[in-house]
């Protein structure tokens, strides 16, 4: 396994890497669906749609048929509202996060998160749900920046911390993650425990895999 070059700063991607949120994501669009006479979507297929903001969720999830721009609009407003109510009925992070998170902290390492979720909805469920004190930037969706896997959130937040890319590790669970971490010159880590598997992620760019999020201490070397 390939080891990332000296680490000072680490950028997370949200759902599906710290946080498991895959049953309030399905349950929402299902409740979408069902009130727009729309058949139910599985769990799996849930986490093939995910990962490219929640507009391109609702898309996937829509019949081939129904998917023309306005039916996607209204079935997104449904979709936004559906989720306000229980984004957080069933969304956990994934065991051993909140101690990975603290030991990053412990070697003085930057953290980051980057998300295509809404820049503020991204705030709110990182207050919420993980330690926020660890991350030095929680950067959403905005209009001012475009969704992974442009490289645009990546390089601001390297800007912002002052950081060169290529001192960054950047760990995501799907295709786009690990294109967004290429483009952006970092160092592209899949992990094992989120939505997709381990073809996807090689196939993309992935440098290294791990399982467990406790695995990514031994893999980084000291700044």
């Amino acid at each position: 396994m390939p080891t990332p070059p000296p680490t000072r700063g680490v950028i997370f991607d949200l759902d599906g890497t710290l946080l498991d949120s895959i049953d309030d994501l399905a349950d929402s669009m299902n409740a979408t669906l069902a009130a727009l006479r729309h058949p139910a979507r599985t769990i799996a297929e849930y986490k093939t749609f995910v990962g490219d903001g929640v507009a391109e969720l609702v898309r996937r999830a829509l019949p081939e048929d129904a998917r023309d721009e306005a039916l996607v609009q209204d079935a997104l407003r449904h979709m936004r509202a559906e989720y306000a109510e229980r984004w957080d009925h069933k969304t956990r992070p994934y065991p051993g996060i909140p101690e990975l998170l603290d030991a990053l902290a412990a070697r003085g390492l930057r953290l980051a998160v980057l998300t295509n979720k809404l820049h503020d909805f991204a705030l709110k469920v990182v207050e919420r749900l993980l330690p926020a004190d660890r991350f030095d930037v929680v950067l959403g969706e905005t209009d001012s920046l475009p969704r992974k896997p442009d490289p645009a959130g990546a390089l601001h937040i390297a800007r912002k911390l002052d950081i060169a890319p290529e001192a960054f590790a950047y760990l995501g669970d799907t295709d786009t993650d690990m294109r967004t971490a290429m483009a952006a010159g970092m160092f592209p880590i899949g992990v094992l425990w989120g939505f997709r598997g381990a073809e996807e992620l090689r196939k993309n760019g992935a440098r290294a895999l791990i399982e467990r999020p406790g695995e990514l201490m031994n893999l980084l070397p000291p700044a």
